[in-house]
């Protein structure tokens, strides 16, 4: 038997343990402290914009930056306990990224279904 899966079987398994949010949900969650990270590339965030109030960490950092005992954390990354929503681009790699979180302990981490693209197509603030 073959542990293979393709990327939606992947998907579709983490998601079924996030409890992922949609964008007013993300959007009063930040206003309860909940820590936003955005995860997208520089590229993508200099042609659309930015979540104001967001964490912006690069994806390939981003483990070290939320770990809450990590020498290399973000002042942010205060407790486990903390309320993160991963945001990229269109609610696909944020998955995948909030479950490595919860690996961490991060156990509140989820994402934002859609993205940073359903947070602007849903009229939230962005700055440029």
């Amino acid at each position: 038997m073959s542990d293979r899966v393709s990327i939606d079987e992947l998907l579709e398994r983490v998601r079924e343990d996030l409890d992922r949010v949609e964008p007013q949900e993300a959007f009063e969650a930040a206003a309860d402290g909940a820590l936003l990270v955005d995860i997208r590339y520089a590229e993508l965030r200099d042609r659309d914009g930015l979540i104001p109030g967001a964490l912006v960490v690069e994806r390939n950092e981003l483990e070290w930056r939320l770990d809450p005992q990590g020498s290399h954390r973000a002042p942010e990354a205060t407790s486990h306990d903390l309320r993160v929503v991963v945001i990229c681009n269109e609610g696909y790699a944020s998955s995948l990224a909030a479950v490595s979180l919860r690996q961490l302990g991060l156990h509140r981490a989820t994402d934002l279904v859609g993205g940073f693209q359903a947070w602007r197509a849903a009229g939230l603030p962005v700055a440029r």
